[in-house]
């Protein structure tokens, strides 16, 4: 693991094969060995887990993964790039290599990697004792910037979200995932992570760290899944909508945005009899109420939709 992520040896490895880090593909390399070894150790992974990782790179952290892991399936968009991995990999038969973009649409993700992933759980795991387990899912990964938001979003909307998330975004990114209400960063991705996870920042780190430099800070952030919180959203998919429309504009007040969200649904008589239900006066905003609010005001408007005929049913 060592050699095969530092400066130099990317440096000349790619030379040797006449490549050069691609930007569009969000190409960066982390070349710190000890926040390599940190990323790898935060995933905490155990002999039952199949693990996720977007964006193969050189298979410097694949390769410490599959040495703990049932498997690794680990896509790569860039195919001289997957080409490097293979070789680096070679022997390995509990790496599944896939080169495809792990996003169909930024609502959306590629449905050939989901199959796999439910096709490997569904095998039987063995626990640290060698004993017959059901095997669990995680995504562990040097994320490419790019796809860092809509994937860790559209995981959490699957049948199979992962039961924890480690991977390296932009700091900027990782705070708003952890924010608090009332603070500027607090919005509707704070809301449908924290809605479901435990989050937090493990380490953040400046763009020297990586080979070619990022323009902005980094962070090393994990995401444990909370069934509890999790089970006490009915309907997952009107819920992540919901969250995106409530700061759709963030400094509307709540029932105009509420109007905007459902003025073909909900009458606004309606809305304010919720809004008084939710003892909310005219100023009350989105951005100041807490988790567990949202949640219940998220409820009594699904509440009301589903009073209409099903394809009547959305969000605006």
């Amino acid at each position: 693991m060592d050699q095969a992520q530092t400066r130099s040896y990317l440096m000349k490895k790619f030379e040797t094969v006449g490549i050069r880090p691609q930007s569009r593909f969000g190409q960066n390399f982390l070349i710190d060995l000890n926040l390599l070894r940190l990323l790898h150790e935060s995933g905490n992974i155990m002999k039952n887990d199949v693990i996720l990782e977007v964006g193969t790179g050189t298979g410097s952290l694949t390769a410490p993964m599959a040495d703990k892991a049932a498997v690794v399936i680990t896509v790569e968009v860039d195919p001289v790039m997957q080409n490097l991995a293979k070789q680096e990999l070679f022997g390995r038969t509990n790496v599944r290599f896939l080169k495809t973009d792990i996003l169909k649409n930024k609502n959306r993700l590629r449905d050939e990697v989901l199959d796999v992933i439910r096709e490997e759980l569904a095998l039987p795991g063995e626990d640290s004792e060698n004993q017959p387990c059901q095997r669990q899912f995680k995504l562990v990964a040097n994320l490419p910037y790019n796809v860092a938001t809509p994937l860790i979003s559209n995981l959490l909307l699957t049948d199979t979200p992962p039961m924890l998330m480690c991977v390296t975004i932009q700091k900027e990114l990782a705070d708003r995932i952890v924010a608090k209400p009332r603070s500027k960063d607090w919005g509707a991705l704070s809301l449908w992570i924290q809605a479901q996870c435990r989050a937090e920042i493990v380490r953040t780190m400046p763009p020297n760290v990586f080979w070619p430099r990022p323009k902005v800070d980094s962070a090393i952030i994990r995401l444990t899944l909370d069934e509890k919180r999790r089970s006490k959203i009915p309907d997952l998919k009107f819920f992540n909508e919901f969250c995106r429309a409530m700061f759709f504009h963030r400094r509307k007040f709540l029932r105009a945005e509420l109007c905007s969200a459902f003025k073909h649904t909900i009458p606004k008589e309606r809305i304010d009899g919720i809004m008084d239900e939710m003892q909310f006066d005219a100023t009350t905003r989105a951005e100041t109420l807490p988790l567990k609010t949202m949640q219940r005001l998220g409820e009594l408007c699904r509440r009301e939709l589903l009073k209409l005929p099903e394809k009547e049913r959305k969000i605006l």
